[in-house]
């Protein structure tokens, strides 16, 4: 059995850290991932001949390490991929109504495009394209 998920997709808003009282670093943040809409087999396109995109939004939760690193290199709009699991929640709201959830536990997150810079890398000069022969 296996719970099993892979998303990339684009950062919806800054990610937000908050410390429980045991000490637990727990981040969120917003992921939508898009694909083409069908219709009887064939792409829609819109009266500008572009592809018309359906995009889905997860919620995705890192903790602790994975979490600061998100934090610290992550913003809207980046690219990412992430790997983890699905997780269900069940809640009874103020009215006694029972509420559902969804969220993924991100085990792994991978930049698909560059991290934003911190302040200490920012006065750098970037030499990294230099090949030391």
């Amino acid at each position: 059995m296996q719970n099993i998920v892979i998303l990339a997709g684009n950062i919806g808003q800054t990610p937000e850290t908050r410390i429980t009282q045991s000490g637990t670093s727990i981040t969120h943040f917003t992921l939508a991932t898009s694909r083409p809409r069908y219709s009887e087999g064939k792409v829609i396109r819109d009266a500008e001949g572009h592809r018309v995109q359906d995009t889905e939004w997860h919620r995705i939760t890192c903790f602790n390490g994975l979490g600061k690193t998100v934090q610290e290199y992550c913003e809207k709009g980046m690219k990412i991929l992430v790997r983890g699991r699905i997780h269900y929640t069940k809640w009874t709201d103020q009215a006694g109504v029972d509420r559902y959830g969804c969220e993924i536990i991100a085990e792994t997150v991978d930049f698909l495009s560059r991290a934003k810079q911190t302040e200490n890398e920012g006065d750098e000069p970037d030499n990294q394209d230099e090949i030391p022969f």
